[in-house]
């Protein structure tokens, strides 16, 4: 298997703050690689230094003469320019228009653009990541590199990135925390962490078989601790020892001692547990209904988001709220804390309902000011839970030292800094918690801290994110959207699921394909009849696609059954961009320009 790229102890800090140490590994041609961490760990930034774009402090990279590397970062900025003339203008000049118009075509169609977008500045976020690939895939990469692939995109959106990836993607290493994402994506996974002797873990297999072979590493480097620390008791009372005693000994037996005591220190610092400590502040509240909705309705313009809508919140209530973006799920969040009104029915509220509402789009502490503002912004104390904790002890919870508190916050990474907004939100009292995207940018760790925080939580949580893991595990009722005229309740995440396999396919069985655009009339009978056989064939090819994409749907978790069909899937495609190239030289033609 060919070798991509090969990275030899390479480090790099930024200032005193060393990200990593001494990393070595390799990316071999069809691999598709998960890279994980905790925050601050250094992984965009690796990204970076395998793109070219940052060095490392020191060691070396290796790469295959003439490999082609794609780079998707977690944002793109756009110019304010259609879709299609964007991705015209990085493609080499010295290619001929038509053949740049049909390619752009192509892979705008393939990621699902229509045409009636708007211009790339205004896209959406989901939309400007789906033209970040299509900036990439255009230039046919050889290696892809993806920063947090699964931000600002809904979950129908990670669905489809999940399918698109596996069909177009033949080697790629990602950045990602969505747990099912790096499950459903990955054959092999990485993790850079400070527990491991070499600062990271590379295993090939699936993130489950990752995290078990993880858990039996620990477990075995904890019992290695209890070892050398029996040594080391021993080697200290001999350390002990008179001068007269240890005269006798030779100096071996001094500088293996120290040694030990040296292995034990390192075992026992990377053994050290650091977990952000998330605990929301509840007013344990006896009421037993919190917040009612009755035939609650709202819409924008024409464009009905959710009618006649009925539910209860009751403490030990968890809802998530399930759907694509803008089928009304932040509108309804607003709503229940009282910053939209409802256009039909009510919303009633206990006496005096303590509502705490964490927006995905929360407003940015500026870079400049330092940790210390950041989390303690009225002194060197906080008030939490009626108590004052210093500003050192605080830090210390979300996994910051207090040497770093006059550190500027603009250094920080993105997990970092959604740690930060997570402290403002722990100390406020609440009897509801309404959560919109609370997942963003947080590593797996904080995650699943985060969730036990939730399921601990007495009062009421509706939680809107993309992360299924927390999904599952945190909610135990489930409100869809989509049809504005039907939001049912749905007892789990499965049910949810379930019920959109079964709707697609209902949709897929009245959908019909659309008849391709028939060539301009300047060409010749011959020219026309060929035109009609290849828009047959298209119309077939396509239904075939249709039928295939069905069944991928039902597949489930047969990876050999799901990897044929997606390879079936990709041959018909090819087919179909071939008659589209041949009918896209026939238009041309038409229109006078051969």
């Amino acid at each position: 298997m060919t070798l991509f790229l090969n990275c030899q102890n390479i480090s790099k800090s930024f200032g005193t703050q060393l990200l990593f140490e001494n990393l070595s590994f390799g990316i071999t041609e069809h691999e598709r690689i998960g890279l994980i961490g905790p925050n601050g760990s250094g992984k965009s930034t690796l990204l970076k230094i395998l793109m070219g774009d940052e060095g490392s402090d020191k060691g070396t990279i290796s790469i295959k003469k003439g490999l082609r590397i794609g780079y998707v970062p977690q944002s793109s900025v756009f110019p304010d320019i259609s879709p299609e003339k964007f991705l015209e203008n990085i493609l080499p000049k010295s290619m001929p228009d038509y053949e740049k118009e049909v390619l752009v075509q192509t892979w705008l169609s393939k990621l699902g653009f229509i045409g009636n977008e708007p211009n790339a500045m205004h896209l959406s976020g989901g939309w400007k990541k789906r033209l970040s690939f299509a900036k990439e895939l255009i230039l046919e990469p050889d290696l892809l590199l993806l920063d947090e692939p699964t931000n600002h995109l809904d979950l129908e959106g990670i669905l489809w990135l999940e399918k698109f990836l596996k069909k177009e993607a033949v080697s790629y290493l990602l950045v990602s925390h969505d747990r099912y994402f790096l499950q459903n994506m990955v054959d092999r996974v990485i993790e850079i962490n400070k527990v491991y002797p070499e600062g990271l873990m590379s295993l090939k297999g699936s993130y489950a078989y990752f995290l078990e072979k993880k858990e039996e590493f620990l477990a075995g480097q904890l019992q290695q601790q209890q070892a050398v620390a029996s040594k080391a008791r021993k080697e200290q009372a001999w350390l002990r020892e008179s001068p007269k005693a240890r005269t006798t000994k030779a100096q071996s037996r001094i500088d293996g001692a120290y040694e030990v005591l040296g292995n034990l220190a390192a075992i026992k610092e990377r053994n050290r547990v650091k977990k952000t400590d998330i605990d929301f502040t509840a007013t344990n509240r006896e009421t037993r209904k919190l917040l009612v909705a009755k035939n609650i309705s709202k819409s924008f313009g024409d464009k009905i988001l959710f009618k006649n809508l009925d539910f209860t919140l009751s403490p030990g209530t968890r809802m998530g709220l399930m759907g694509p973006n803008g089928s009304g799920k932040t509108t309804l969040l607003r709503m229940l804390k009282g910053e939209v009104e409802q256009e039909e029915g009510t919303l009633k509220r206990a006496d005096v309902l303590k509502v705490v509402y964490f927006d995905q789009h929360r407003s940015q502490l500026p870079d400049h000011i330092t940790l210390r503002q950041a989390l303690s912004p009225d002194g060197d104390f906080v008030n939490y839970n009626g108590q004052m904790i210093h500003v050192n002890g605080w830090c210390r919870r979300f996994l910051f030292s207090p040497d770093s508190l006059e550190m500027p916050i603009g250094v920080l990474s993105g997990g970092e800094k959604a740690r930060i907004s997570i402290a403002h939100l722990m100390l406020q009292p609440a009897d509801l918690l309404l959560l919109d995207e609370p997942t963003n940018d947080l590593d797996i760790a904080t995650l699943e801290t985060l969730e036990e925080s939730l399921m601990d939580f007495p009062g009421a949580v509706v939680l809107i994110t993309h992360d299924r893991a927390m999904l599952d595990r945190v909610c135990n009722v489930f409100l869809g959207f989509g049809d504005p005229e039907n939001q049912e309740l749905y007892a789990d995440y499965d049910q949810w699921q379930r019920s959109q396999k079964q709707g697609s396919k209902q949709k897929n069985k009245k959908e019909e394909v659309k008849p391709a655009t028939r060539a301009p009339s300047k060409l010749s009978y011959n020219d026309k009849k060929e035109c009609d056989q290849i828009e047959a064939h298209i119309a077939a090819l396509e239904k075939e696609v249709q039928l295939k994409n069905q069944e991928l749907a039902l597949v489930g978790d047969n990876a050999s059954k799901l990897q044929e069909l997606c390879k079936e899937i990709g041959l018909l495609e090819n087919k179909i961009e071939q008659h589209y190239l041949r009918l896209s030289a026939f238009e041309q033609k038409g229109q006078g320009i051969f």
